[in-house]
């Protein structure tokens, strides 16, 4: 027996101080388990805070609360040359003050007729323009209450705080409550919040110009970045000579992809809209922008799908005479396609939740109606909430958190897909 197997054969594997090394790293595997434990459920607790949090501020934000009453469309207010320049509002107070025939005229009808939204008047003109046969009858409509009712029916503020506490008086609140008690008042799911643009009055804001637009975006974002991007990976992955000069440009494709989003922001500001006098706040040069910050994310998520692609896939395509470009086109492309959805997808869901560098090209103006192109003004979801939250008014507290959900669960949408299409195209080999 050799001395090494001496030593070994006298070790005592058995003894007091192996057992307590033994016992020591069971116990630092122990730690390291509960470190990572610890990380997950602090990480899930702060998520579970911030979903909360929305959820709790937001989810009034998807009903509103309706009055419905009689309207007499009164011939004496309409004009039938213009029909949009009618007298709606005059037909609205007069039907709705004879609700409360007993209310004086003077301060207090005033006083009442703030329980409507001015947006009864706009109501009330689509319907007319619908059918203009209802003039001279009476219908009856649901209309969205003003802001500040449509809180107090939600529970923002006491009933019990000082009158000069509350945005709504001690009067006003009985001519509400009459309302209910009458069964007028309805709080009915709020689509106003999907089929409406942007507005000064809370109760008639919605996001259909800022998903309209981040429609937009999106398509002009995709239709740029997805094939320069695929062209670029392909070609440094599969044709470019590995020398000093493809070295420097991959390490500037890495650090652009680490460049913060407000330096997009000036050079979109400076190059596309100084420079080549592109329209501002339009779609066009918010895709434009996006594009430049996804383009890097691209091409390092397409370099990896392909060289994920075993070698021998390419071994085969070219031991029975297919050329180089086939090869890429007919074999490696298909099977790596899956992993180059993935990141595309991923990195424009990212990206579309960039706010700085829209700010910066002016894609956060005020817009009462959706964009019909990618050259008109819009503005995007992130950028609505930007300005939602900039809002004094209190319902736009409610309406920003709304917003963010839906964000939240558009890039929710678009990442399940990245994974959908990730499982439906993968081929194992």
């Amino acid at each position: 027996m050799t001395e090494g197997s001496s030593n070994f054969a006298r070790h005592d594997w058995d003894g007091a101080d192996a057992r307590r090394r033994l016992k020591r790293r069971y116990a630092a595997n122990t730690r390291l388990k509960l470190y990572g434990l610890s990380a997950i459920v602090l990480a899930l607790g702060l998520l579970a805070v911030l979903l909360g949090s929305l959820v709790m501020t937001g989810y009034k934000s998807f009903v509103q609360t309706h009055v419905t009453f009689d309207v007499y469309v009164n011939p004496e207010n309409y004009d039938q040359a213009n029909p949009f320049d009618s007298d709606y509002r005059t037909m609205i107070r007069d039907s709705f003050l004879k609700l409360f025939p007993e209310v004086p005229p003077g301060p207090q009808q005033r006083q009442l007729f703030d329980i409507p939204s001015t947006g009864a008047q706009l109501k009330l003109r689509e319907i007319v323009a619908a059918d203009p046969s209802v003039v001279g009858s009476t219908i009856r409509i649901s209309v969205p209450v003003s802001d500040e009712f449509d809180q107090f029916q939600k529970g923002e503020g006491s009933r019990d705080a000082a009158e000069d506490a509350r945005r709504v008086n001690d009067r006003q609140i009985v001519w509400f409550d009459k309302l209910a008690a009458d069964g007028k008042i309805s709080t009915p799911f709020n689509w106003t919040l999907f089929n409406s643009a942007d507005s000064r009055f809370p109760e008639l804001a919605g996001l259909k110009g800022a998903i309209v637009g981040t429609f937009y975006l999106l398509l002009v974002t995709f239709v740029l970045s997805f094939p320069i991007g695929i062209a670029a990976a392909i070609y440094l992955e599969e044709f470019a000579p590995k020398n000093k000069w493809t070295d420097i440009i991959e390490i500037n494709i890495n650090n652009l992809a680490a460049v913060p989003s407000i330096v997009f922001g000036l050079l979109a500001l400076a190059v596309f809209l100084q420079t080549f006098g592109l329209p501002r706040s339009a779609p066009l040069v918010g895709g434009m922008t996006i594009a430049l910050m996804t383009l890097p994310t691209i091409i390092i998520a397409t370099r990896a799908a392909l060289k994920a692609v075993p070698p021998s896939i390419r071994e085969a395509a070219l031991g029975v005479g297919a050329s180089k470009h086939q090869v890429i086109i007919h074999h490696v492309l298909p099977l790596a396609m899956p992993g180059i959805l993935t990141g595309t997808i991923i990195g424009m869901a990212h990206a579309i939740g960039e706010t700085a560098p829209l700010l910066l090209i002016g894609m956060n103006a005020f817009m009462t109606s959706a964009s019909v192109g990618i050259l008109d003004p819009a503005t995007t979801l992130p950028t609505q909430i930007y300005i939602w939250a900039d809002s004094p008014e209190r319902g736009f507290v409610a309406r920003t958190s709304a917003a963010i959900l839906v964000l939240l669960g558009f890039l929710m949408l678009m990442n399940g897909l990245a994974i959908y299409l990730r499982r439906r195209l993968e081929r194992k080999w």
